[in-house]
């Protein structure tokens, strides 16, 4: 049985609830992150608090509780259920309303932890490679929402994991009306092409925590990695293919709607950021677990 943090209070599983008039339920009025912990430490604590308030902070959404309190609150949700090794989940929604869309009714926000024992999101695909497809549903405009808030709006994301389900697929492939790769359902993209690696602008994409990870990596081993428009023949032609994000990690794709990426094994770069990004995940964090 596991605790679940809500609202300065804990609670068992079976006991955590909210308000069938909460908007986040109503209207997916409301932000979340995914954070996770690894070897008793929190992997970029500070960087995804900053986007779940960052998030919160584009909708006009006043989380009511500083930076500090919501830190101290997951750490102690990690330490209630006795967690080394988590995925970490703070949501907050724009509280309980009636049923009208005005916000102004919710008076106060609701702020929801929960944390749950998580290893590798993908499996034996890590040595294999997944398989993904591009899917018919476009990302939606940023003209229209704001990709770049994780907010608990993901039905766009839910209707592309549905088609790459149907496909038989592992994971789908957003590209955006003029035909350029977006992002995958729930991660980032990274071509790599005659040594160099590129990646789509992060517009019509979530800016990953992940993904700044990779950055950092491919300065310090001293690859050569470009922000551009790609598109799918730029990832059918890749010698390697990889997604990013905190669930999924650096995970390998080894083909793309039928074609074969590269020789249809992890390619050499990608298994190298993979090494790397596992050393620095046991290596840096914020400790759960006082000395």
């Amino acid at each position: 049985m596991g605790w679940v943090y809500i609202n300065g209070e804990f609670y068992p599983e079976e006991e955590a609830k909210i308000s069938v008039f909460d908007h986040g339920f109503f209207y997916g009025d409301g932000v979340f992150e995914g954070i996770r912990a690894y070897n008793g430490r929190i992997f970029r604590f500070d960087e995804h608090i900053d986007r779940l308030y960052d998030s919160a902070k584009a909708i006009l959404l006043e989380i009511p509780m500083t930076k500090d309190e919501m830190k101290k609150a997951i750490i102690e949700c990690l330490r209630r259920n006795g967690l080394r090794d988590a995925y970490i989940r703070p949501i907050v929604t724009r509280g309980v309303g009636d049923l009208g869309l005005d916000p102004r009714k919710c008076k106060k926000p609701t702020v929801i932890i929960i944390t749950r024992e998580w290893g590798k999101m993908y499996g034996d695909l890590y040595e294999r490679g997944l398989h993904a497809v591009s899917v018919g549903v476009r990302r939606i405009s940023p003209a229209a929402l704001v990709v770049n808030v994780k907010s608990l709006n993901y039905l766009n994301n839910i209707l592309g994991k549905i088609e790459a389900n149907v496909k038989g697929a592992d994971e789908a492939i957003f590209l955006d009306d003029n035909g350029y790769i977006c992002e995958g359902s729930g991660d980032n993209i990274f071509v790599v092409k005659k040594g160099k690696i590129y990646t789509p602008p992060a517009l019509l994409s979530l800016r990953g925590i992940t993904r700044e990870v990779v950055f950092e990596l491919c300065e310090r081993l001293g690859y050569d990695l470009k922000e551009q428009n790609i598109s799918l023949f730029d990832l059918y032609t890749a010698d390697e293919v990889f997604v990013t994000g905190t669930a999924a990690e650096i995970a390998p794709v080894t083909k793309i709607d039928g074609r074969v990426i590269g020789n249809g094994k992890v390619g050499a770069i990608t298994k190298r950021l993979m090494e790397e990004f596992e050393k620095l995940t046991q290596e840096e964090g914020t400790p759960i677990y006082e000395d």
